[in-house]
């Protein structure tokens, strides 16, 4: 096996993983667009199944607007819920109160000393 005969096999290697890839996208997003009932999802599953090249060319070409669009929303949707989680367990900046109980707390434990827990009741005071 020479060098031209592996650049061969890694092209068509290539070309299948790359078809694969493109039917079982084109799969997920009949089954993910709610515009399609499921007489036209049954219809083109079973187009898809039987001439798989041409079926996923015809998809592409007729829904793929529509398949970006439903991408990009779920993209959008998916980022809004991930900053909202984000914002909701953010710490948002205690009340001075609060620092100050709790770095009091740890004096009585004796975890820091009073001159610790002053500094750190100084500060409190002078971010609130």
């Amino acid at each position: 096996m020479n060098v031209w005969d592996f650049f061969v096999w890694l092209f068509w290697f290539y070309i299948v993983v790359t078809c694969i890839w493109i039917f079982i996208t084109v799969f997920i997003d009949i089954f993910r667009d709610p515009t399609l009932n499921g007489w036209a999802k049954a219809l083109w599953v079973i187009f898809l199944v039987f001439l798989p090249f041409l079926a996923a060319l015809i998809y592409l070409i007729a829904r793929g607007r529509s398949m970006t669009e439903r991408r990009v929303a779920e993209v959008q949707a998916t980022r809004a819920q991930n900053d909202d989680y984000i914002r909701s367990v953010a710490t948002s900046p205690a009340s001075a109160a609060s620092e100050i109980e709790s770095g009091k707390r740890l004096l009585d434990s004796g975890a820091i000393t009073a001159a610790e827990f002053e500094t750190l009741k100084a500060k409190a005071l002078a971010n609130a």
